[in-house]
């Protein structure tokens, strides 16, 4: 079930629902691990040809999975999706079916830990040789990308600085040299996701992120061409285990349904707190791309309605006052996560990049006194009042 001309509310509800022969309104789960066969000589015939509505193992399809990544795809604006047990194995999925040892890599220097940890310390330790770059500098970009350099990784919006890239740019530069984009997309949103527009070839996002959006389950996605995730993508995560529970899948699909909704409010709520504590006396800075403190507005305002759901704000005093500040919150939780429906805040030097060398922290900017902030769904004007609160006790 689906309709190209679906506005995203409708395609949030509908789009690649499959009822079964009871006729059930909400999606069915399915919590099968194989499929029955009428006889050998099916059975024979799925293995070698399989069906666009036809499953072996669930950690080849599912019923359920299927309408998950159906939804995704078509609201990321892809021909197809897999999904997959977390956003990091669809990182790593999506680097490791494309790469071989001897390929060149290049990516910007401003990831999410656990990305550098897949490119810095697996993919080289296979033979894969990588350049790191800065992001925001498109000169470095045209010097990096060499006629063999394979593919091209970055996060459209970095994870916790919150660093823009020109992203259609450096999709241009790349293709000139038939190089692959991968885009990590988690903290643009679903919602307000460009990678598509601007040309990555793939994009991943970490569904447990905004889709789930409620601290319940794992989840991520790696949406693309349907050769490329039907063809190497498929075939590597349906051999080395890395794919979606179908009550995982289920779970987020009703999620699927609110996501509009949430991150829209989301969203606003995070750039009211921006233009709130933007100038703050405690404050070093305030970092939302949408909001006119950021320096990098324009490129933001140029490619996406709105920055998501994840601000940064500097705290003067480094991390004794910092960890005051942190420990003085009232509403906001102190976790690692993000994109939430309860408010976090997170303090990346001693959590998330802890494990980066203090020069790696001072290139990427990831200061002592570093706050991220993901706004959840509580009113805005509390999460105000009690941001302004804890920051009289740093």
């Amino acid at each position: 079930m689906g309709n190209s001309n679906w506005k995203m509310r409708t395609k949030l509800v509908h789009e690649g629902a499959r009822r079964s022969q009871y006729g059930e309104v909400s999606e069915a789960l399915f919590l099968t691990q194989g499929f029955v066969y009428d006889s050998a000589e099916a059975a024979e015939q799925r293995f070698i040809e399989l069906g666009s509505d036809e499953f072996i193992y669930a950690r080849y399809g599912n019923p359920t999975t299927r309408m998950f990544e159906d939804r995704m795809a078509s609201i990321l604006g892809y021909e197809d999706a897999f999904a997959c047990a977390s956003g990091m194995a669809a990182v790593n999925g999506a680097l490791m079916s494309l790469l071989k040892a001897g390929d060149h890599v290049v990516s910007s220097r401003a990831l999410f830990g656990s990305c550098l940890y897949i490119l810095e310390d697996i993919l080289v330790r296979f033979g894969v040789e990588l350049t790191l770059v800065d992001g925001t500098d498109l000169d470095a970009w045209k010097t990096a990308i060499r006629d063999d350099t394979a593919l091209v990784f970055l996060e459209s919006i970095s994870n916790p600085t919150l660093e823009v890239i020109d992203l259609k740019q450096v999709c241009d530069i790349a293709h000139a040299k038939g190089a692959i984009v991968v885009a990590d997309d988690a903290m643009a949103t679903p919602i307000f996701s460009y990678a598509q527009r601007c040309g990555a070839d793939l994009t991943v996002v970490s569904t447990t992120k905004h889709v789930d959006g409620q601290g319940r389950v794992l989840g991520g996605i790696i949406a693309g061409s349907k050769e490329v995730i039907r063809g190497q993508v498929e075939a590597y995560m349906k051999h080395t285990g890395g794919a979606m529970s179908p009550f995982h899948a289920w779970v987020q699909l009703k999620s699927l349904e609110t996501l509009d909704l949430r991150v829209r409010q989301q969203s606003s709520t995070a750039l009211a707190i921006a233009e709130a504590l933007n100038g703050h006396a405690k404050l070093n800075a305030v970092r939302f791309p949408t909001h006119e403190a950021h320096p990098q507005y324009e490129l933001a305002k140029s490619q996406c309605e709105s920055a998501g759901t994840v601000l940064a704000i500097d705290v003067k005093g480094g991390k004794d006052a910092c960890f005051k500040f942190l420990n003085a919150l009232d509403i906001f939780t102190i976790s690692n996560n993000f994109a939430d429906a309860k408010s976090i805040a997170t303090h990346p030097a001693t959590t998330t990049h802890a494990r980066l060398p203090q020069e790696q922290k001072d290139v990427l900017g990831i200061t002592e006194g570093l706050v991220r902030i993901s706004a959840g769904l509580e009113d805005p004007s509390d999460l105000i009042a009690d941001l302004k609160a804890a920051l009289e006790q740093a």
